[in-house]
């Protein structure tokens, strides 16, 4: 996969084999936080794509077996470093120490790991990892609870763990493909996820346990944020994309407060308000922005964008273009 504008890229394709170790380890601690590394005499390659999401960062690494060390030593060096990272092994085997548990890991295996606690990984043979670096109150758990879930696969023989491995695989692969806010959209849902995996392996109050329900909401707003472009999203359309009734999708967001059409509606109206605001979107008219994200009608979008919002497209775009000034 190409790079795109935003991604950062570190390969050791064109560093002199002397140099390598050195840029290597250079690569992997400004993108996942200082560290030690250990890798075979011979030559060594490696490749680091980074792409940002909003506060979260998606990685993909690629490269031949090795080992790095995060000590206490380095964390001290880097205190301010306060964030988790989800790591997907979507190819290759691997070890996993911290807090206490020292584990080892196959392919399709996935893990969260503390940066701000000592870690070692390692890589027997040529590997490849997908993550989601985000700030540890993102994933919104108790330093006990995330004690209790690092460096331990997160149940991917479960329906919620099957779910959610080929989803953050995706979501790293093909977020830039999408527009900005509909990948931040997709990287919460990952991490509603993620969240909803580790209160199941936490074992939490069996009134707070995830239930089919509620990974089908997740599910079902993923795909939301994903065809919001196409102006046939109904919910018919929607339902038999996940081979349920129109019944049981109303039922899923009765607990939202808001019906089915009007969330369709209401991310659509924030993905307009954003493109309004940009610099970049400044030649397309307001109908072609509303037509843009599945709004058929320029008089519909412009009544329902007043309704939510208290001013029209075009005072908003306007009001907008003032404060940029």
């Amino acid at each position: 996969m190409a790079p795109d504008s935003s991604t950062t890229l570190h390969t050791t394709d064109s560093v002199p084999t002397h140099r390598r170790r050195a840029y290597w380890r250079e690569a992997l601690s400004r993108t996942f936080g200082a560290v030690d590394i250990s890798v075979p005499e011979e030559v060594y390659s490696g490749t680091v794509r980074v792409s940002p999401l909003g506060r979260i960062r998606r990685v993909t690494v690629e490269g031949d077996p090795m080992q790095t060390l995060r000590t206490r030593r380095l964390i001290a060096r880097s205190a301010n470093d306060d964030h988790v990272v989800v790591m997907l092994l979507s190819r290759g085997n691997a070890r996993v120490e911290q807090d206490t548990r020292d584990v080892h890991v196959r392919s399709g295996s996935l893990f969260v790991y503390d940066r701000a606690r000592p870690l070692q990984l390692t890589f027997p043979e040529p590997f490849q990892t997908k993550s989601l670096v985000l700030p540890r109150h993102v994933l919104d758990l108790s330093e006990s609870d995330l004690r209790r879930i690092t460096a331990s696969p997160l149940g991917s023989e479960s329906a919620l763990g099957a779910l959610l491995t080929p989803f953050l695989s995706q979501l790293v692969d093909t977020a830039a493909t999408y527009p900005q806010r509909t990948g931040e959209s997709l990287a919460r849902t990952v991490v509603d996820l993620v969240q909803t995996l580790a209160e199941e392996r936490l074992g939490a109050a069996a009134s707070d346990t995830p239930t089919a329900a509620r990974i089908s909401l997740l599910r079902v707003r993923a795909y939301i944020d994903q065809h919001l472009t196409d102006p046939d999203l109904t919910p018919d359309v929607i339902a038999r994309a996940h081979h349920i009734s129109v019944r049981y999708l109303h039922k899923l967001f009765e607990g939202e407060d808001i019906t089915v059409s009007r969330w369709v509606q209401q991310r659509r109206l924030e993905q307009c308000r954003r493109d309004l605001a940009r610099r970049s979107m400044a030649g397309l008219t307001i109908a072609a922005v509303g037509h843009r994200w599945g709004f058929n009608s320029a008089a519909h979008f412009s009544r329902v964008f007043r309704a939510a919002y208290g001013v029209s497209p075009a005072e908003w775009r306007n009001s907008a273009v003032l404060e940029a000034a």
